[in-house]
């Protein structure tokens, strides 16, 4: 894959500060090694049930869900769910922001659906084998051109039913500094005039203290986040469920609202937190504004109730 930069490719200003500014406590290196290699060992072992969720059968997304929680949970990953529930439409647009390659696996143990993810994604160890079993959308970063053919393939997954996630960010974020959400996949939901469910991932040591020990930005790479990862005592994410929001006419009025959802009445979203405070309990569930109420089920009403890794386009 070409490596040209452009000038529209976002950015993040985070560094290797940052994930030394949210890493885990230090203790013991012989238990951290003894603890990394258990894991590790424990995800090879669940390596070979992938491919498994390719073959379409009854129940399968809830295999998914259920796989991508016992590989973080090798990780020494663990999900919290918070905010409002989950609801069974189809052809929803999931968003969040962006951190790290784990993020895949979060979402993917809370709502699976196609990832929009950078387009080398899929050469990557492990990862790339996942990425291709959920039918990645991939984005080419080195060309601006094609940007209107993958907003153009998201919308066309929304219509049929299908859930995509995206992370409007377009590059990955330490977690205790934010990107503002760009436009472009928000095109996408408003010409198939699907939701989109907001969700805000939250990570945090066991002691309530953010963490970005799962961080994956500036010049890291896949082998030092994942030795962070699997050499931390515990990690917990939250997911915060926001509520729907309704596609509307303008993309970038809907970004915004998405935005706020995921990152509230944040007034400095692109400075670093002075400090790391211990995380807030889970909120309750915020009323949605009079533009967010939930879409009307499609034709056929359901029954019920990216990434890229560092950086990819707008």
């Amino acid at each position: 894959m070409s490596t040209v930069e452009h000038a529209w490719l976002p950015k993040a200003t985070c560094d290797d500060t940052c994930v030394r500014a949210g890493g885990d406590r230090p203790g013991r290196p012989a238990l951290a090694t003894l603890r990394a290699v258990r894991r590790i060992t424990c995800a090879l072992l669940l390596l070979p049930l992938l491919p498994m969720l390719a073959v379409p059968m009854p129940g399968r997304s809830r295999g998914q869900r259920l796989y991508c929680r016992m590989f973080l949970r090798c990780l020494g990953v663990r999900i919290t769910v918070s905010g409002g529930p989950i609801r069974n439409l189809r052809g929803v647009l999931v968003v969040s922001g962006h951190v790290s390659w784990v993020d895949i696996f979060t979402i993917g143990a809370v709502m699976p659906g196609a990832f929009v993810a950078r387009a080398d994604l899929v050469d990557w160890p492990a990862v790339g084998l996942a990425a291709r079993i959920m039918k990645v959308i991939p984005i080419d970063r080195a060309s601006l051109r094609r940007l209107p053919q993958v907003v153009g393939a998201v919308a066309d997954r929304l219509r049929a039913g299908q859930t995509v996630v995206a992370f409007p960010e377009g590059t990955t974020w330490c977690g205790l500094a934010y990107g503002p959400f760009r436009p472009a996949m928000f095109q996408a939901a408003v010409d198939a005039e699907r939701p989109v469910q907001p969700l805000r991932l939250t990570y945090h040591h066991r002691d309530g203290q953010r963490s970005t020990v799962t961080a994956f930005v500036g010049d890291d790479s896949l082998r030092q986040s994942l030795s962070r990862t699997v050499r931390a005592r515990l990690t917990i994410v939250d997911v915060e469920v926001a509520s729907l929001e309704l596609p509307g006419a303008d993309r970038r009025e809907l970004a915004a609202r998405c935005e706020l959802a995921v990152r509230g009445p944040v007034t400095e979203r692109f400075r670093h937190q002075p400090a790391l405070a211990p995380v807030r309990a889970p909120r309750s569930r915020r009323a949605a504004p009079a533009s967010s109420s939930v879409l009307p089920p499609p034709e056929t009403a359901p029954t019920g109730p990216d990434c890229a890794p560092r950086r990819s386009p707008p």
